[in-house]
């Protein structure tokens, strides 16, 4: 016969009930107390290893992003052991998408004398006005590129190019940028009056240059104007990082902030040219088997009797009114200058590299015209590979 247990009475049910509570009201109180341990200390566990790596990174320690680079080259040993293991001997492929008259030619001179002796394939593109390509253009540029022998160095004046966004493998990306007022001054007369090889001789080389344009005061084209001193033609530098998109051409917070994403993104140094020196101690600390010895090959008597040769001559200085409107005028191109000279710096920091850097002056109303005179003075080391390089 099936049984039936009887039904708890209120008074039991009652009692059960208070015990039951009391244990989950316990349990409760250790794991409240545990949990707010735990958790204090874990902050601040969080909190000094956060201030250490600060601490760390900013007195010289290499960042993980740098000590990934050290070794996948194999160059990084921490003293207790034997070299890191590393999939590849290098990074096999490097893209250097150069910026118009921020040094590229310097840098493409160099590489021409280290290719021999390092053994890599370098391709200088021979397209110098076409930084602007359409999807079909991207891909198969890309494709081109993907296809080199490797190791390989690629360079040309061009927007940045998104490999992944093909399904290819992304190469090491690099480049150099200027003062953007000093590179618009070198860009101006460059295209009026060329280099060394003088102004007659560049006269024969541009004869669609009416005398008019040519010999157009620059203080009139700044404070009338003209389409050359104006936007878009001024906002110049941000999209060769910003990158093929429309809006990228646009002078805006937009292009900006994804120019700056992408050097964080895919750029391993973006280098500024007031510091030549030390943007070549980094290459040759981060990519050896492309830059190795190039600080002394440029520092030797054989590279500067060719590198005088690359200064862009009749260079003039605008006045102080045309100055503060060209400063106003380029305000995204300088908070993109400030900061890849602040990343620069970092990195600099970060790997060891302890020189001074050139101070630098903001082109604004309290600017001395002789002191812009003095940089202009200075040896230029800027592109020079195409005669009638357009914005």
């Amino acid at each position: 016969m099936m049984t039936f247990r009887n039904p708890l009475s209120h008074k039991h049910l009652s009692g059960y009930m208070r015990v039951r509570s009391r244990r989950g009201n316990w349990l409760a109180v250790v794991l409240l107390r545990v949990s707010r341990r735990d958790l204090v200390f874990c902050l601040t566990a969080l909190l000094i290893f956060c201030l250490g790596s600060v601490f760390y990174q900013l007195n010289g320690g290499a960042p993980k992003v740098l000590l990934d680079v050290g070794y996948y080259l194999g160059r990084f040993a921490d003293g207790h052991g034997p070299l890191a293991p590393r999939a590849l001997p290098f990074p096999s492929q490097v893209v250097y998408n150069r910026v118009g008259k921020c040094g590229s030619r310097t840098i493409v001179l160099l590489l021409r004398m280290l290719v021999d002796r390092h053994r890599f394939t370098l391709i200088s593109s021979d397209i110098h006005n076409k930084t602007r390509l359409t999807k079909r253009e991207q891909e198969n540029l890309i494709r081109n590129i993907s296809t080199t022998p490797q190791p390989f160095l690629y360079t040309r004046h061009v927007h940045f190019l998104n490999f992944s966004r093909f399904r290819t493998d992304e190469p090491v990306h690099i480049n150099i940028i200027r003062d953007p007022i000093n590179r618009f001054l070198s860009n101006y007369f460059f295209r009026r009056f060329g280099d060394w090889r003088g102004e007659e001789n560049h006269v024969v080389r541009t004869p669609g240059m009416k005398d008019d344009e040519r010999y157009l005061d620059m203080n009139t084209c700044i404070l009338e104007s003209y389409p050359e001193c104006s936007n878009p033609r001024l906002f110049y530098i941000i999209p060769y990082f910003c990158g093929q998109h429309p809006q990228c051409r646009e002078p805006g917070l937009w292009a900006l902030e994804t120019a700056k994403q992408n050097v964080l993104d895919h750029y391993l140094l973006v280098g500024v040219l007031e510091e030549l020196e030390d943007v070549l101690l980094l290459l040759e600390r981060l990519l050896p088997h492309f830059f190795s010895d190039v600080v002394n090959i440029y520092k030797s008597p054989e590279y500067r009797k060719l590198g005088n040769m690359t200064g862009t001559v009749r260079k003039q200085i605008p006045n102080l009114e045309a100055l503060q409107v060209l400063y106003e005028r380029m305000e995204y191109e300088y908070k993109f200058y400030n900061f890849v000279k602040a990343q620069f710096h970092l990195t600099k920091r970060k790997i060891g590299l302890r020189s001074d850097p050139k101070p630098s002056r903001p082109y604004s109303s309290v600017l001395q015209r002789k002191d812009l005179q003095e940089e202009l003075e200075e040896e230029d080391t800027e592109d020079s590979l195409e005669w009638t390089e357009q914005t």
